[in-house]
């Protein structure tokens, strides 16, 4: 089955804070809803760009990504 990462992100010097923060609340979002995903974390590009991401199942990702709304996706080759 073919994963997707969901991904926000966050630029400006508070960048890496910021993306940390929201994953703070994509894990609270996983655990209300007792979704089975795992892989939530940040990636930090450069000291103005961090991202927050999780990855989904293809099959879960449209009620997912219409609750959460993230700024972009892409497929997920980890």
């Amino acid at each position: 089955m073919r994963k997707l990462k969901l991904i926000w992100d966050f630029r400006g010097p508070a960048s890496k804070k910021t993306a940390e923060h929201h994953v703070v609340h994509l894990k609270e979002y996983v655990t209300i809803n007792g979704l089975d995903i795992s892989i939530i974390d940040v990636e930090t590009f450069s000291d103005m760009h961090s991202i927050a991401y999780l990855v989904v199942n293809e099959s879960d990702m449209i009620p997912i990504r219409d609750a959460l709304k993230p700024h972009r996706g892409q497929v997920y080759l980890g």
